[in-house]
């Protein structure tokens, strides 16, 4: 017998109860339905997740129940006067109007299929000085971390080099920042895992080849959906740039990409001087470094890796391999560090 806890409708709508299941079953989310508020009250707890029409939310207000994640107040609009009111006082997340708001309800089902997944660590790659080689060192990244489970690459500079360029997927078909750059709205962690050009569990969000403008709400949406359907997420960030420290704040680990010459660890240094938060900071010094003590102290962050030069890396991308040829590489083994550090289990065996 299946006892696992199912999505509830809570209503006494019919017609209501009749749209939400058919969207439940659209995502292919099974669900309980009741139709009073003292039902609601036992389901409270164990559903993940509550759709509670407008039309029982008053009697439930009544009963005070604790607050919870993944409820959405929804109803038939225009939403009644009293909906913002209840939806606050429930702790709801939103209030969903149909039939326009469907697809809203419909990505958070489908959702339901992460749930017991940890959200995915977050790492951010940065060159400390132009040409340091961050972008890719974040491919390489993700190249290595999908060996473990799936990785996505997300790429928020849009004047480097192109990660899908990077990883030979500018010609795959699957949404770019076009497509998600203004949107609005709660985004589905399976939905995006499943929209981006991907290769042997390497996904990347990446440009269009035209340069399009980002909202930083749909940026914030587009990482917290990445997390959700993904085990590591790396972001390639421009050395400059408003989503820059907001990154930062919201990363498990920023990797700073250090050229080893006097005017890169200089500019290094400025950069992460800079940060108000320098806690979640690690360097991966790139070239050959006699003394890599001495750049984590000028910088002022803790060396996680040097990598030496990798013979053959330029042919690697030319043919469409992306930067991680053999797992053995100095790329790989750099990778492999910096990954146990912020995202142990985006190691393979």
């Amino acid at each position: 017998m299946d006892t696992t806890p199912r999505p509830l409708i809570a209503t006494a709508d019919a017609a209501l109860a009749e749209e939400l299941a058919r969207l439940a079953a659209a995502a292919g989310a099974p669900v309980g339905v009741v139709s009073s508020a003292d039902a609601v009250l036992a389901a409270w707890a164990l559903a993940p997740v509550v759709l509670l029409g407008a039309d029982l939310a008053p009697a439930l207000v009544a009963l005070a129940p604790s607050r919870r994640p993944g409820v959405l107040l929804v109803g038939w609009a225009p939403a009644p006067g009293g909906a913002f009111r209840d939806a606050l006082l429930v702790g709801a997340e939103s209030v969903v109007e149909l039939p326009a708001g469907g697809e809203q309800v419909a990505e958070l089902l489908t959702d339901l299929g992460e749930v017991g997944r940890p959200e995915g660590a977050v790492l951010a790659v940065v060159g400390g000085s132009g040409g340091a080689g961050a972008t890719t060192f974040a491919c390489a990244l993700g190249q290595v971390a999908a060996l473990a489970g799936p990785a996505l690459v997300v790429d928020l500079d849009p004047i480097g080099p192109g990660c899908d360029v990077v990883l030979a997927l500018e010609d795959a078909p699957g949404v770019r920042w076009d497509s998600l750059g203004t949107a609005s709205g709660r985004l589905s962690g399976r939905s995006l895992r499943e929209a981006v050009p991907r290769r042997d569990g390497t996904g990347v969000l990446g440009w269009p080849p035209l340069p399009c403008a980002l909202d930083p709400g749909a940026v914030r949406e587009a990482l917290s959906a990445a997390r959700r359907g993904h085990d590591t997420v790396v972001v390639d960030l421009p050395r400059h740039g408003d989503l820059v420290h907001e990154t930062v704040a919201r990363a498990t680990l920023t990797c700073v990409v250090v050229a080893p010459t006097p005017s890169g660890v200089a500019s290094a240094a400025r950069w992460v001087a800079a940060l108000p938060d320098r806690s979640r900071v690690g360097l991966l010094v790139h070239g050959r470094c006699p003394d890599p003590a001495r750049v984590a102290a000028t910088v002022d962050a803790p060396v996680l890796a040097v990598m030496p030069p990798q013979r053959g890396l330029a042919e690697s991308v030319d043919l469409g391999l992306g930067p991680v040829r053999s797992r053995r590489g100095p790329l790989a083994r750099a990778a492999r560090s910096v990954l146990a550090t912020a995202a142990p289990r985006a190691v393979a065996a």
